[in-house]
Parts: C-alpha cells; structure tokens; sequence
C-alpha cells in the first residue's frame, strides 16, 4: 500500500448528510445505457446545467482523454447450506487466491474454522477462519473459481437495490469494455457508455484509456467513525499500466484534459502518482481521499450520485468543494434526479 498523506480538516461525516426520497434511489437501469440525465457541475462559474448524457459529445473536446475502469464484475453472490442444514447466503467482498475469498456470510448462526458450506450443485467450501465481519474461504474443487461463479453465483447488487438480481443484470450491471475478471461491485459511471457513444466519441477525437480497479463490497461500507481522520479504508487491488501514462502524459502536453469515469479511476491514479506524476503501479490501496486533499491526476470527472455520508461523495467534495456539491445534490433532488447505481451521473468541472 502507498502512503498518501492528506491536510488534517476538521470534518465530520454528518457533514456530508442529505435527505434523499427514497423513491430516488433507481431499482432498475433505463431501456438504454446513454439514456440517463447528465447534471454538468461547473465549479468554476458555480453553476448547474441539467443535460443528457450523450450531450457528453460536445461537453468533452478533441484531444481530451477519457479513463475507464476495465475491471469485470464476478457473480459474487452464491447460495447454499451447511452440512447441519441451515441455509447460507455468501457475499464476496474480494479473492484473495486462486480458490480462496474473503466473503460476508448470511446465516443463522455462524460457522466456525473447518466447518463446510455445501453450494447447490454439491461442490464443498471450507471454512478456514474470521477476520472481523469477513470469513475466510476456500473452495475446494479443480474447477476455476471464475467458471464456478460464472456457473453458481448471480450479480451482486448494491444493498440499496431491493429486488433480487435477474438476468438483466448480468448485460447491465457490468460496462461494455470490462474485460478484467476480480471486482465484486460495478464502477458505475461506466454504465452509462455503449458502444455507439464510444463510437461518436472517438470520432470526435476523444482518447480513451484504462485502469484496473477491483472494486470491492468495502465501498458500500459505511464510515462509522464521527471523524474523518480516524475512519480507515478498505483495500482494493489497481493497475496502472505504462500505457496509460504515456497517454496521459502526451494529452497534458498537446493541451488535452484527463477525465475520469468514475471515483475508482481517480482512486487508481491518485494511489499511482509519484513525485507529483502518474506512473505505472500494481498493488493495493487504501487511500481515502476527503476535503483537504489536492486531487491532480484528474482533470475533470464523470459520475454518479452517491450515498449520504460515504466516502464516495466525500471524494467528488476533495475534487469540487463539499458546499456546492450538496447544493448539486439538493439541485438534482429537485429535478427528481435517479441515484446510486442505476441512476443519472454528473461531469464535475473543478474550480481549477
């Protein structure tokens, strides 16, 4: 993990509270991906628009670079029982090796180190220990452990999202360019790109790029500790390759903007800056990024709406200032806005 220190700002986490009607919080993806509103964000000028978000295409300028997570979402979530009989829901939260997983569990009564689960189609898991509210898993069989989620598991949708997860999901809940297998939970403002947008944007000019982050289920953990500085992040693995920072390195010198998609590519090229520079890194993060903290990799940034009082939206306020952010927030309640992962998404241009 590398370290990143941050400016000590006294915040707490009900700073960044809002009142959200539920009926806000988006159930299910639109009929089509780029169909979603777009509130552009411009910090500078303080101001709003309400747009659509394939009005992307003249929003973004030829030469700008466009950053995508490229990490695939596993079907996490894998049902099955003890040998005693009880029922067991299992949630990955990250794989941790080959066969192995750290995973939350849903049961009756938990069980303990060398106990099995047993999955539908008879194939064993073992239970190797706890680590606070994660278990320890191991499953035993030859079979890769992608081809038996692939075969076993279904979509882990957010807490947030009421239904059960359906087959719609398995298209939806995953981006058009994911193509590398390990996160258990969607970079969501990558939802809103199909390849017809891709297309149209390209034509225009516009670069793309890729990082790997494998979004973790710790995102939808809440911050429990009152004060900022004392809440500590989850671990998320990242790979910033050569590549993309030769390409973010020509866009800044031919005058081009750096635009994340999503808070999990700013996290990617934050945890891989050295001497004030992107640089090739693999390796896991734990950076936590809130108000104080000086985002520079990024230029601009595509987005969803976020929780109250997550660390999710308390990066969008490093990056735009935490006031105009909830006055963005209390704006897109107002004109009735969808939230979370199936919802509409912002382009947040910074003060500077």
């Amino acid at each position: 993990m590398r370290a990143h220190p941050l400016r000590r700002v006294a915040l707490k986490k009900s700073d960044f509270h809002f009142d959200l009607p539920p009926e806000l919080i988006a159930q299910a993806p639109l009929a089509e991906r780029s169909a979603s509103r777009l509130l552009l964000l411009d910090a500078a000028a303080r101001r709003f628009e309400d747009r659509r978000f394939t009005d992307l295409v003249e929003l973004l300028r030829p030469g700008d670079l466009l950053v995508f997570n490229d990490t695939r979402v596993l079907p996490a979530r894998l049902f099955g029982h003890k040998r005693s009989g009880g029922a067991v829901e299992i949630l990955i939260e990250r794989v941790t090796g080959a066969h192995e997983v750290r995973a939350q569990l849903g049961v009756s009564k938990k069980p303990k180190p060398g106990g099995r689960i047993i999955l539908q189609d008879g194939s064993e898991i073992s239970v190797l220990g706890r680590k606070g509210e994660f278990f320890l898993l191991r499953f035993e069989t030859p079979e890769p452990l992608e081809k038996l989620l692939l075969r076993l598991g279904c979509m882990p949708l957010p807490p947030y999202i009421t239904r059960a997860a359906d087959r719609t999901d398995d298209e939806r809940y995953q981006t058009v360019f994911a193509r590398e297998a390990g996160a258990v939970a969607a970079p969501t403002a990558g939802l809103h790109f199909d390849e017809t947008l891709l297309q149209v944007l390209h034509e225009r000019g516009v670069d793309f790029g890729y990082v790997t982050l494998h979004v973790g289920a710790g995102t939808f953990q809440p911050v429990r500790a009152e004060h900022l500085e004392d809440h500590t992040m989850h671990r998320e693995w990242l790979n910033v390759g050569a590549e993309l920072v030769e390409k973010i390195r020509r866009t800044r010198e031919r005058g081009g903007r750096v635009v994340a998609v999503g808070t999990t590519v700013v996290r990617a090229l934050e945890s891989s800056l050295r001497d004030g520079e992107v640089a090739p890194f693999a390796g896991e993060t734990q950076i936590f990024i809130f108000p104080g903290y000086h985002i520079t990799s990024v230029d601009a940034l595509v987005t969803n709406f976020h929780l109250p009082e997550s660390t999710l939206l308390m990066l969008v306020s490093a990056f735009a200032g935490r006031e105009l952010i909830l006055d963005a927030y209390r704006h897109a309640i107002e004109q009735r806005y969808r939230f979370f992962s199936y919802g509409d998404a912002m382009l947040i241009l910074p003060p500077s």
